[in-house]
This record gives structure tokens, sequence and C-alpha cells, in this order.
């Protein structure tokens, strides 16, 4: 669960400020490979936030989240569902830069960004958080049972000094989709269809109280 205390060192900082810490962060051995630190990329506030993994070899060139193919078809999984990416979403990583040949983040590097990741939350003010994938899940649920029986299912965070609860759901990341041919029923693209029309349904919803 979100331990909302992790990020009391940054509440003193606005996004600007906060990208420009992340930007000169030493904290772990990533800080030594990477070409930019990649903090996030959207509207804030949002309704609507997306946290994935880590930096891939474009976002880690271009300073930017989920522009490979996995963002490309990221894209395409929230237009499907009527999300406009660059209106309706911020996305994050769970460690803002990239983990060397694109390996999964380890438990240092991710705790090491953890801090700045919850500040994000409290900045862009989310009311549905979308996990990517099973690094994504198991930061914010380390006893969570794996994504594929996961996915799908709404988890829930209550929001400090706030009377509305964090909607959270993980799905499948787009990386792994990728190396998914079928578009069955049931097979994992059709299951991510399935879960983002439920999203966009409570995103609509949620827009009707704003």
């Amino acid at each position: 669960m979100i331990d909302w205390s992790l990020a009391d060192a940054y509440q003193n900082l606005d996004m600007p400020q906060l990208v420009d810490t992340c930007n000169g962060c030493q904290a772990c051995g990533l800080a030594e490979t990477r070409t930019k630190v990649v903090v996030g990329s959207g509207p804030s506030p949002c309704p609507l936030m997306i946290v994935g993994e880590g930096p891939g070899e474009q976002e880690d060139l271009s300073g930017l989240p989920f522009v490979g193919r996995a963002g490309q078809l990221l894209t395409k999984i929230l237009g499907s569902v009527g999300i406009d990416r660059e209106k309706d979403v911020y996305i994050a990583n769970i460690v803002k830069c990239r983990p060397p040949g694109n390996r999964n983040p380890e438990a240092k590097e991710v705790n090491a960004c953890r801090g700045y990741l919850i500040r994000q939350i409290q900045l862009v003010q989310p009311k549905i958080l979308l996990l990517l994938g099973a690094p994504s899940l198991k930061s914010f649920f380390p006893d969570s049972p794996s994504i594929s029986k996961v996915r799908g299912q709404w988890m829930y965070a209550d929001v400090p000094y706030s009377d509305t609860q964090l909607y959270i759901m993980p799905i499948f990341h787009p990386s792994y989709l990728l190396r998914q041919a079928s578009k069955e029923p049931g097979s994992p693209k059709w299951l991510t269809w399935s879960d983002m029309k439920e999203v966009k349904s409570a995103l609509d919803f949620v827009r009707d109280f704003e």
C-alpha cells in the first residue's frame, strides 16, 4: 500500500521543482548509466494516472515515458476506448532512470525513487491509478498474487487529508502484449481491452462528479 509519508521530504515542491530534483538525483546506481531522467508527462492535475516499470532505450534518449514500441501500443490501447493520451492521462514509472539492458528495477532502485513517485501522485491528484505490469504492481502491493491473477481487479487506497479514495487497477504491460499475437476472447490483448473499457467507464463516472 502507499506510504504517503515517504514524500514528506518533497512536500514543498511543485511539479517543475520535483522534475528539477529528479534530474539531479544521484540516489542509486542508475544515475551512472542514464542519458536522461524520465520523470513523467501529461496534464497535472489529472483524473487518470498510469505507472509503468521504467524507461527503455527510447525513453532514456528522449526523456519522455512510453515513446517506444510499448508506448505506441499504449497510445492505441487508450485510444481504442476513447482516452486521449495527451489530454486525459499523466504517465510515470516506478523508477525514473533506465535500468541497464531494460532489466527489471531492483528493490534499492525502486526505493530510491519511491518518494518522488508518491509526490507525483499527490501533485497529479488522480482518481484512478493504473499499474502496468508485475514490477509496478509489486511496488505498490508487495504481497499481491501474480499480475495474471489480479489484473482487471479494483484495489483501493485512502488519500490522506481527503474524503476521496484512489481506485487502483493492475493491467498487463504493453511490452508483454507486444509478444502476444492473439486477440481471441480470453487472450491477454482481449483481456486488456476489456479492462480498459471498465477503466473508461470509471473515468467517465468520476468526471461526472468533478
